[in-house]
């Protein structure tokens, strides 16, 4: 059973930095396509970042870019995103997200078939 493992949400004050983690088990080959979204209270959830795991690619959502940042391990089945100069409206539940395929709608949630529990991130002073 596939399952996405998430960690690293916490409270933080403005200007400083998370590091959220994505842990990918149940699986006997890497998912193609990985991506994190978030969503507010009440606001419908939206993608933040997205990588290609067979080349590395990455795309970020304009309002996070510059600032965050996505990688991966993939010996470790592992992606990352990277949280720098949070500001209160970065505060949301991210969630991680995974999808198989030749191609994916980057921050289209139902083209990702498994998600993580998510992580809360609380930007505050």
């Amino acid at each position: 059973q596939v399952q996405l493992v998430e960690s690293g949400g916490g409270s933080v004050q403005p200007g400083g930095s998370l590091r959220l983690s994505c842990t990918v088990t149940g699986v006997t080959y890497r998912p193609d396509f990985m991506a994190w979204f978030r969503q507010a209270p009440g606001r419908e959830r939206r993608g933040v970042a997205h990588i290609t795991t067979g080349d590395g690619d990455t795309y970020y959502a304009g309002s996070v870019e510059g600032r965050f940042t996505i990688s991966e391990d993939n010996a470790e089945n592992t992606v990352y995103l990277q949280m720098n100069r949070l500001t209160p409206e970065d505060t949301a539940m991210y969630y991680c997200a995974a999808a198989l395929g030749t191609s994916v709608r980057r921050f289209y949630p139902p083209d990702y078939a498994y998600w993580g529990q998510g992580t809360q991130v609380t930007v505050s002073s």
